[in-house]
């Protein structure tokens, strides 16, 4: 089946603020939704379904079981397949008219810039602070409106940051509401949280955006809404612009942009990219990969999913050299420790960053 655009906008374009002048808007946007999760699956498939013309994905993880009750554009059959690419797919065949890529990385300091340039608008869905001032400072630097989204157990944060002011201007952005990155938050999968708070934060980004892109309503700019679910009571800070563009691109220069928990990982439980690469033929090395359907350039000897990975139910070579990997390097970190833990004179490591850090 192929419909018009006015058959599949029948009920947007019916709304004298959007209308066909801002649907067309809509169709020429291009947006890139960082984080394929519980708040980015929902954002992608929202703003894809309202006409965006471009979206680029971005994720590095795979689906996981504990990621269905508020992941749920993904299903049982898609676990341990990789997000970006199964939510791609589901867009594909409910938004003819919105052309969507994927990228199966993490966003780093070092690409960045390269994800963002050609896009109008990025929007944060991840769980990862260090992750969120990332996208915050390259937006700042690089003058592109952030539409920013947070979750706590029941507490939900939405903003739009960084938006061009008529005077010349740009809007508040993440460092005027919270000015350093915290290292005692934890994300929602340590701290947990209900499907109905991550939903609402999810389209509430989406409303952002397509108030951004259309001219309409008024845009959360220059304020942080903070909305508690058990209450149902929000709260407006206001913010002022004070980290501007010159201040924040030195703190870049310095910045990692590092989750806790891969800086908190023993180096000499690490090995490198490079060294990998110059061992991989060494008939001594084992390879085990710890999570399923992983897209690897090389080939691996086990497949032990980090949840079934027991020490002692692992046949061990003390002549050999482990290596564990998954596709960021924290599961394979755990694996790791978990060898050590039971053989400590194993010569036994994790990849560093994992295949999202492998080129």
């Amino acid at each position: 089946m192929k419909p018009t655009k006015n058959e599949l906008f029948k009920r947007q374009l019916t709304l004298k603020e959007i209308g066909e002048v801002g649907q067309q808007k809509l169709q020429d946007a291009s947006v890139l939704v960082v984080g394929c999760g519980g708040l980015g699956s929902p954002i992608a498939v929202y703003l894809a379904s309202s006409g965006i013309g471009k979206i680029h994905l971005i994720d590095f993880d795979t689906v996981a079981i504990s990621n269905l009750h508020r992941q749920v554009f993904y299903t049982l059959e898609d676990v341990d397949k990789p997000k970006a690419e199964v939510l791609t797919t589901f867009i594909k065949k409910r938004a003819p008219f919105t052309e969507v890529r994927f990228t199966n990385k993490a966003i780093t300091k070092e690409n960045v810039f390269d994800l963002i340039d050609n896009v109008d608008i990025v929007v944060d869905g991840t769980d990862s602070l260090p992750t969120k001032y990332l996208l915050n400072d390259a937006c700042v630097i690089a003058n592109k409106p952030l539409v920013y989204g947070s979750l706590y157990k029941f507490d939900g944060y939405i903003a739009t940051f960084n938006v061009f002011q008529k005077d010349g201007s740009y809007s508040a952005n993440l460092r005027d509401a919270f000015p350093e990155i915290a290292t005692d938050i934890p994300n929602c999968e340590e701290a947990g949280t209900l499907n109905s708070i991550v939903g609402m934060i999810a389209t509430q980004q989406v409303n952002e955006v397509l108030k951004l892109i259309t001219g309409t309503g008024t845009l959360l700019t220059n304020q942080l809404l903070i909305y508690n679910s058990l209450q149902n009571t929000q709260l407006k800070i206001k913010l002022k612009p004070i980290f501007l563009k010159e201040k924040i691109a030195k703190l870049f220069k310095v910045q990692t942009y590092l989750d806790a928990a891969c800086a908190a990982q023993n180096v000499d439980f690490q090995i490198s990219a490079t060294a990998l690469k110059q061992k991989i033929k060494d008939a001594n090395l084992e390879i085990i990969a710890v999570l399923n359907d992983l897209k690897l350039p090389f080939n691996v000897q086990q497949t032990i999913h980090i949840d079934d990975f027991d020490a002692d139910k692992i046949s061990i070579d003390k002549s050999k050299t482990y290596i564990m990997v998954c596709q960021k390097g924290l599961n394979s970190y755990k694996a790791t420790v978990i060898l050590r833990n039971k053989y400590p004179d194993l010569e036994a490591f994790s990849l560093t960053g994992g295949i999202s850090n492998y080129k």
